[in-house]
């Protein structure tokens, strides 16, 4: 491992400029449950934490030097990322997969909501895999690269032990991955499957600071996920 887990290199510590733009979307998402549930229906308010996000990065990464490395997207890591994302993603998917088409209904829960998703209604030759892999991108750019290095630099100088902020900031960005308002509204009951998503990727680029591992690990389980899926609840 290039990084141990809770360690916070110098390029990653107080020295970044507007870290505190990753709070953004956490206060945007915290607010959309704050919402009435007519209003929560509009999907540019769904929207809304996500396109704070993307707009904090573009921000964040005009002011500080080298925000490739910072995300961890060094095309040096790329083989790296591919070693350690691929398995990743397989696990999960063969466990996200299991869990929804078996424990969801053992436990009475219902999956046939998912045929009316955008993602079930996409043609498999448009999200096999480009769509995917463009989701994978924009996502874990948002949630992981962005959010999760700025909690971690945010909380760089506090007094708390490495390893209880790196824990902090693995388990928040999670968390708020996990109840981003378009997941929750597209996936239901099943968004809590993207809280354990978002601790494995966290903890995947916190030991790396490698991006391009949770983006092959996210693309890749999705690609399996959807195509059981798609065949099942045909």
């Amino acid at each position: 491992m290039k990084h141990a887990v809770g360690h916070q290199p110098s390029a990653l510590g107080h020295q970044e400029r507007l870290a505190w733009l990753a709070l953004l979307p956490v206060l945007s998402t915290i607010l959309y449950y704050a919402l009435p549930a007519d209003l929560r229906q509009f999907w540019l308010i769904q929207f809304a934490p996500q396109l704070l996000g993307y707009l904090g990065l573009a921000i964040w990464a005009n002011q500080n030097p080298e925000p490739l490395a910072k995300l961890g997207l060094s095309p040096s890591l790329l083989g790296q990322g591919l070693r350690w994302g691929l398995p990743t993603g397989l696990v999960l998917g063969a466990v996200n997969v299991s869990v929804i088409l078996w424990l969801i209904p053992l436990l009475g829960g219902t999956i046939d909501f998912l045929r009316d998703t955008p993602h079930a209604k996409a043609p498999p030759l448009v999200m096999l895999p480009w769509a995917i892999l463009l989701i994978a991108i924009g996502v874990e750019l948002n949630f992981r690269g962005f959010l999760l290095g700025r909690l971690l630099a945010l909380g760089s100088g506090s007094s708390l032990p490495r390893r209880l902020r790196a824990s902090l900031a693995v388990g928040g960005s999670a968390l708020v991955f996990s109840f981003d308002p378009f997941m929750t509204a597209t996936f239901k009951h099943l968004h809590w499957i993207a809280l354990w998503d978002g601790m494995v990727w966290g903890v995947l680029w916190l030991a790396f600071r490698n991006l391009w591992a949770t983006i092959v690990a996210h693309a890749g389980e999705v690609v399996i996920m959807y195509s059981v899926l798609k065949i099942v609840l045909e």
